[in-house]
């Protein structure tokens, strides 16, 4: 994988920001407010928070607590995992077609304590058919802090019909604003 810096655009090709994206700057909103992973009403989730950079770019953060230990007062790699899931997921709202992920594969390069905030720097590399090619890089307790984990992704993009023949139904209260309204769009 090579590290971009954050903000550095990803080279263009197929894969354009959708004119409907939310803006540069702007906190991309939990599309389920019980997601483990950005969803502000889970109780022990990661509370996940997101806003969107330049081009095919956005920046995360997640602090680790008490209930995300694997070893005691460190980071369980799953959580992490999670985590860097979460930030390269919402790169797909930048984009504006529904996708899941594919393929995640994730580097530890150092442990992460409890009380560590991760700031998740990710960007869409490239795309090739149905194929989204993202990569992330995730910092401690600052955006230019120490690499402590890197992650490469595939997410492919799937018809809106994906989560109403493999999920359950869903009250529009469950969802964000913005997922609703896709939602409503793509029933």
């Amino acid at each position: 994988m090579t590290e971009r810096q954050h903000g550095e655009p990803p080279p263009t090709g197929e894969i354009q920001r959708h004119p409907d994206a939310p803006a540069p700057g702007s906190t991309i909103a939990s599309h389920y407010r019980m997601c483990v992973g950005c969803g502000p009403d889970h109780p022990t989730g990661l509370h996940v928070t997101v806003v969107a950079g330049e081009g095919l770019t956005v920046a995360g953060t997640f602090t680790v607590t008490d209930d995300h230990q694997g070893a005691p007062g460190l980071a369980h790699g799953g959580i992490l995992s999670l985590a860097f899931d979460e930030v390269l997921g919402s790169l797909i709202w930048l984009i504006g077609k529904p996708a899941v992920t594919g393929h995640l594969e994730t580097s530890y390069r150092r442990p992460v304590p409890v009380g560590t905030t991760l700031h998740i720097g990710a960007a869409v590399d490239r795309g090739e058919g149905r194929k989204i090619f993202m990569s992330a890089v995730g910092r401690e307790n600052a955006p230019d802090g120490p690499v402590s984990v890197t992650a490469s992704a595939v997410f492919v993009v799937v018809p809106p019909t994906h989560f109403t023949d493999h999920g359950r139904p869903v009250a529009a209260s469950e969802l964000s604003q913005a997922a609703a309204k896709v939602a409503e769009v793509n029933p």
